[in-house]
């Protein structure tokens, strides 16, 4: 899956404008980025990529790159 792809995903679970995110984009600019959004994260990175996140793992993401490395 291409990072434009990741993004996409990214945005519509957050319920951002298409376009909005880039990569250096970091989470605590993210009105959005609350503690629903990292359950919904966990979920998508498992339904999606089929790898498992935990809490702590996402406290040590900055930025959307970082979620997007994670991603693979």
């Amino acid at each position: 899956m291409l990072n434009k792809e990741k993004l996409a995903l990214i945005e519509e679970m957050l319920d951002e404008e298409e376009g909005s995110l880039k990569g250096e984009t970091r989470l605590d600019e993210i009105e959005s980025w609350d503690s629903m959004a990292v359950i919904s994260l966990i979920a998508l990175v498992d339904e999606h990529f089929g790898k498992p996140l935990s809490a702590s793992q996402i406290k040590k993401f900055k930025t959307i790159q970082d979620i997007l490395d994670y991603m693979g």
